[in-house]
């Protein structure tokens, strides 16, 4: 028995020392990382890892339930600093909401109308047909609410980031149809946040994260955690689950009609395929009595 105790103890110590030396090493690779960051000048410090979203290559498509949960954490968590002036409420429609859905949804909101009769501006709650509306009045409030950083707009945020990939890994995104770039570097941001590792300093009022496309730190404090958003429908309300939801919700706003592009490009392959082959048939048949 004393022998079976001292195996088990022995294990578990090597297992111990086992995972320390890999934490240990995880670290050292991190601090290399920054170190060649900051001498080189390019960012992000850690490439975002591939996730397998349900719209991905070319027979990808929309989750709605998984968009319907990106916009509850958008509208309970995003909305306080980052506006989406390039969607309208009746774009929401798309996601399975109904009609009057939508409406109580907009009526929700209040924007800015006007002039009325008197020649002054005044608020109302918003229609379908309004957009999002911005939680400042300008972009230097915007700017003085969040440390002298603007928080950027979200309309076509999953498209205006995206860490660029390098050689090999482009030549073959030409055959996967990859362009995940931005919903994998969203989820990544919102997951990355961590201590800096030993002997590497942030600057004040900001927080480190090795997958920020400018800098090894951005002013934006970790959004999201654990529980912080409820849901409806029984989903894991993990702060990894957040990030891919929302992440998927911004590609929805950035590219609604993906799912129609993709099957007009599939249909315009067939067709292409086809008139080749007729082609070629064509050339075989007319030049067949031909001599060469």
């Amino acid at each position: 028995m004393k022998k079976l105790l001292t195996s088990i103890a022995l294990i578990a110590s090597m297992a111990g020392f086992a995972g320390l030396a890999s934490a240990a090493e995880e670290g050292s690779a991190l601090e290399h990382a920054v170190e060649h960051a900051a001498k080189s000048g390019h960012y992000p410090i850690l490439k975002p890892k591939e996730i397998d979203w349900s719209f991905g290559g070319p027979f990808g498509t929309y989750d709605k339930g998984q968009l319907q949960r990106g916009l509850k954490i958008y509208k309970e968590v995003c909305s306080a600093c980052h506006s989406m002036k390039l969607v309208s409420f009746r774009t929401l429609e798309e996601l399975g909401y109904s009609e009057e859905q939508v409406k109580a949804f907009a009526g929700e909101y209040e924007v800015q109308d006007g002039p009325n009769a008197d020649g002054e501006m005044y608020t109302r709650k918003a229609v379908p047909s309004d957009y999002f509306p911005s939680p400042f009045p300008n972009k230097e409030a915007a700017a003085a609410a969040n440390n002298g950083a603007a928080p950027p707009d979200f309309s076509l945020i999953a498209k205006a980031r995206g860490v660029t990939r390098g050689f090999p890994q482009f030549v073959f995104d030409i055959f996967t149809q990859y362009q995940q770039g931005g919903p994998d570097y969203i989820h990544a941001l919102l997951t990355g946040y961590q201590e800096p590792p030993e002997g590497v300093t942030v600057a004040e009022g900001t927080h480190f994260n090795p997958y920020f496309m400018s800098a090894a730190a951005l002013a934006m404090a970790p959004p999201l955690s654990d529980g912080q958003v409820t849901y409806d429908d029984g989903t894991p309300e993990t702060l990894d689950q957040y990030s891919q939801d929302v992440a998927a919700f911004l590609m929805w706003t950035a590219e609604p009609h993906l799912e129609e592009r993709k099957r007009m490009g599939f249909m315009v392959m067939v067709f292409l395929a086809i008139f080749t082959a007729l082609i070629y048939l064509t050339k075989k048949s007319v030049y067949a009595n031909k001599e060469h």
